[in-house]
This record gives structure tokens, C-alpha cells and sequence, in this order.
């Protein structure tokens, strides 16, 4: 059974410095549902470690609006084939290998709903770069690909009481109407949900977050 810990930061900072290779780059997965913190609980763990750590997001590489719409794959925005795989894989090989000052890595903007390119920077002395995404251990196709590249891989979990609203309230920031933000969140999301849940067992650390 995988160790659990609680979304405090200090001691998930701790284990971090416990674990860490001295001189080198070190590669955290958060993994989990949508709505579950990851973007936070990233966030917040960059406070802890300053200019040691980075952030790149895995929602850097969604498919652009121009390239689904129109096709099946715009009722599901956010589903497993809705992302470039194969440009992340590239990414975590090239931050893995720390060979190039700076490397630059895509964001994801809400609100507009779309991937931003080489929007953020993390320089060579990076030592901790936390990569957040609801698919890091997905097994299908190259996404099983991903896991060799993470020092460790971390599972949010949070309650569907919390995580769900707070989807909707997303959403709804995001210029969704409230019935239709309501109506993603209990529909695509959670299929969504459901699908990252079925890899839980595949992390090393379970962190509960609420």
C-alpha cells in the first residue's frame, strides 16, 4: 500500500530534500482528477522551494480549439487523446537531460482556453521541476512513456464534494454559463475523473488535499 501524507507543504517539502539525488534534477508527477489542487498544491510548494523549483504543466500540451473544433473531440476537451503526447514526451526528455539555459515550456491560459508556447522559462540550476496533469500514469499507447521520465509521481486526492464545485466555479470563471459548467463537470470531467482514479494505484505517494 502506498504512503499517504497530508497536502502540508512543509512536509512534503521535507520528503522532497530527503529523497533528492545531490546536484541532481529532479522530476515530481502530480497526478489527479480534475479540480482535485494540483495547479495549487504546485503553486504552493514553489513558494516553499523559491528559485529551486519550476512548474510546467501538462495542460501545455491540449490540442489547440483551431485543430478539434469541429470534430468529436471538442465535446470532450480535456480527454486523454485531446493532448500532444508526443510533444510532452520531447519536453520531459529535454528537462531530464538539463542540457539546455534556459528551457522553455508551454502554459495553458483560462479564459482563453488555450495552450500558450514557450511561456515558461526553467533555467539549467532548476533542481525540483513539478510537472501537474491528470494522465501522468496512464499506461495507453505513449503515454506509459511519461512515468519513465518522473523521479516520483504523487497522487492528489481530494473529496468529490470539494473537487466537483470547484470545478463548476472554474468553469463558470472560464465564461461557461452555469447550467452548461454544471453539466461539464458532471459529464466529461468525470469521465475524465474515473479514467485517472483506474491509475491511483501506479503512484508512490498518495497526498490527501482538502
Amino acid at each position: 500500500m502506498q504512503p499517504t501524507l497530508s497536502g502540508n507543504t512543509a512536509e512534503l517539502t521535507e520528503h522532497l530534500r530527503h529523497s533528492t539525488v545531490s546536484g541532481s534534477r529532479q522530476i515530481i508527477g502530480l497526478v489527479g482528477p480534475p479540480g482535485a489542487g494540483k495547479s495549487t498544491l504546485a503553486g504552493l510548494l514553489t513558494q516553499q522551494l523559491g528559485d529551486e523549483s519550476a512548474v510546467v504543466p501538462m495542460d501545455g500540451f491540449h490540442l489547440a480549439n483551431a485543430i478539434i473544433a469541429g470534430t468529436p473531440l471538442s465535446e470532450r476537451k480535456g480527454a486523454i487523446d485531446t493532448f500532444d503526447i508526443g510533444g510532452y514526451l520531447s519536453l520531459l526528455d529535454r528537462l531530464k537531460r538539463n542540457e539546455e539555459d534556459p528551457i522553455y515550456a508551454p502554459a495553458y491560459r483560462r479564459g482563453l482556453e488555450e495552450p500558450i508556447a514557450a511561456s515558461i522559462a526553467i533555467p539549467k540550476s532548476v533542481t525540483y521541476v513539478f510537472t501537474e496533469g491528470n494522465y501522468l500514469l496512464a499506461k495507453q499507447g505513449r503515454w506509459g512513456k511519461v512515468r519513465s521520465y518522473l523521479d516520483e509521481v504523487w497522487f492528489v486526492e481530494t473529496p468529490p464534494d470539494i473537487r466537483i464545485p470547484r470545478l463548476i466555479q472554474r468553469h463558470i470563471a472560464s465564461g461557461m454559463e452555469p447550467a452548461a459548467a454544471e453539466a461539464w463537470a458532471h459529464g466529461p470531467d468525470e469521465t475524465n475523473a474515473r479514467y485517472v482514479e483506474s491509475t491511483k494505484t501506479f503512484a508512490d505517494l498518495i497526498i490527501r488535499w482538502t
